[in-house]
């Protein structure tokens, strides 16, 4: 989401009649003709509570990982049709995002707590003592994870992209944050950079920060009228590790960036839009050569996907890369108008793996989940669809993140819990003989 959490839950009860528990949605859902759900896991304690939001996913063999502002869960997807519940772990925090590697799993924590315990006691961030940033545990024991290490970041981890080294022993964390004010000792302005955590493979617990690069050392957008949020810092990052590439969503700006020096990532164009009010994420398509960037107008709150609101506003925006340059080719919005009620934006997805073709899976909220293709980057278009319907009463809800993951598609829904699709279309049909070992969708592998 768009803001720290402060923000956010204010922002909620100014645009959003929150319930204490877990609103229901008017039916199950509609989809396209070629879309089916064959699954959900619903929210069970301790992740029952209203506030206890779904967030993002990882995958890894026949397991999947869903974050949660209470913790995270851990499903068997080995049947897709029956997921299992292997473990729910408590350890509260904002937002939770989660990334895989081996046997650690790490958690973005976006929120002042008064220590790195997984008790979730609320800190200040006006005082020195809190603490935010990333949490490591030890998944080797699916069904008793095993919390090892914390490290503090400045202003928090609102999200981080999990970054591979050249040697194969460390991983990177690229830490997004953002929200610097004066009364913060954390998080004092300006805050135009990122903190880069190293993590070796066979001693995590020694996992600390090793750089805090400066991406816009003359600041970034920070004028344009319509911004959520004036640039500091990046809100999402992705990667693409094999061609040294990485794109940048940075509440004011996109930027492209060089990873070869892992430690230090160099900006090496930027790009603002006029109709992007909070540039939220990235995903490059499978050649490298073109990024869809997200703008997450209303901060996930609002409901933008109205006739009120403009196709160029919420939507995605296509760039091919040209020369080194990102240039803008269209706009892509579901094409499915949607109530007033419902929170409805651009959010997180990712490549569903056909060769010679950009097709992708994207969540929407309460917009859902679509699939469309932007092969002909001037020309996108929705093939197909999953809609659950506004929830009742009316809730911060719908899906966060929706993912393609060997022949099906994972929804985190915020209020409902896990949901599996399935996708049948000679379009998207290749993608089945597909299969990853491990996927966190910031860190993008050819396929």
């Amino acid at each position: 989401m768009a803001s720290r959490i402060g923000r956010v839950l204010a922002l909620m009860g100014a645009v959003l009649a929150l319930a204490a528990s877990p609103a229901l949605a008017a039916d199950d859902g509609k989809t396209s003709p070629n879309v089916k759900r064959i699954a959900n896991v619903p929210k069970k304690a301790p992740f029952d509570a209203g506030d206890a939001y779904g967030t993002d996913l990882a995958f890894q063999g026949d397991y999947a990982y869903q974050g949660n502002y209470y913790g995270f869960t851990v499903y068997d997807i080995k049947n897709p049709a029956k997921p299992a519940v292997v473990s729910r772990v408590s350890c509260p925090g904002a937002q939770n995002d989660v990334s895989v590697r081996g046997n650690l799993l790490f958690l973005s924590v976006d929120e002042p707590l008064r220590n790195d315990s997984c008790k979730g006691e609320t800190g200040s961030e006006a005082s020195a003592s809190s603490w935010e940033g990333i949490r490591i545990f030890d998944i080797s024991d699916k069904a008793r994870p095993k919390y090892i290490k914390a490290v503090k970041t400045a202003c928090g981890s609102h999200t981080h992209t999990l970054v591979p080294d050249k040697a194969g022993k460390a991983v990177y964390l690229y830490v997004s944050s953002y929200g610097p004010e004066a009364k913060f000792p954390g998080c004092k302005p300006p805050h135009d950079r990122i903190s880069i955590v190293k993590v070796p493979l066979d001693r995590p617990t020694a996992a600390k920060v090793v750089a805090t690069p400066v991406l816009f050392p003359e600041g970034g957008n920070e004028t344009q009228e319509g911004l959520l949020l004036p640039t500091s810092g990046c809100h999402d990052i992705t990667v693409f590790p094999k061609k040294n590439l990485a794109a940048g969503a940075c509440m004011g700006d996109g930027v492209l960036m060089d990873i070869s020096d892992r430690e230090r990532p160099k900006v090496t164009a930027t790009v603002t839009d006029e109709n992007f009010a909070f540039w939220h994420s990235a995903t490059f398509n499978n050649t490298g050569n073109k990024i869809v960037f997200t703008d997450e107008l209303g901060g996930g709150l609002g409901a933008t996907c109205t006739k009120a609101v403009s196709p160029e506003r919420g939507a995605n925006a296509v760039y091919d890369i040209e020369g080194g340059q990102l240039v803008r080719k269209s706009y892509y919005k579901i094409p499915r108008v949607q109530t007033t009620s419902e929170n409805c934006v651009a959010h997180n997805g990712s490549l569903i793996p056909v060769k010679g073709r950009d097709i992708m899976v994207q969540a929407w909220y309460q917009g859902g989940v679509s699939i469309w293709d932007f092969t002909d980057s001037a020309q996108p278009t929705e093939i197909g669809y999953f809609d659950r319907g506004p929830l009742r009463p009316a809730d911060l809800g719908g899906s966060w993140s929706a993912y393609y993951y060997n022949g099906h598609i994972y929804s985190s829904d915020i209020q409902k819990g896990l949901d599996v699709l399935r996708i049948s279309d000679k379009r998207t049909a290749p993608a089945a003989k597909v299969r990853l070992k491990v996927l966190n969708a910031q860190t993008q592998n050819a396929f």
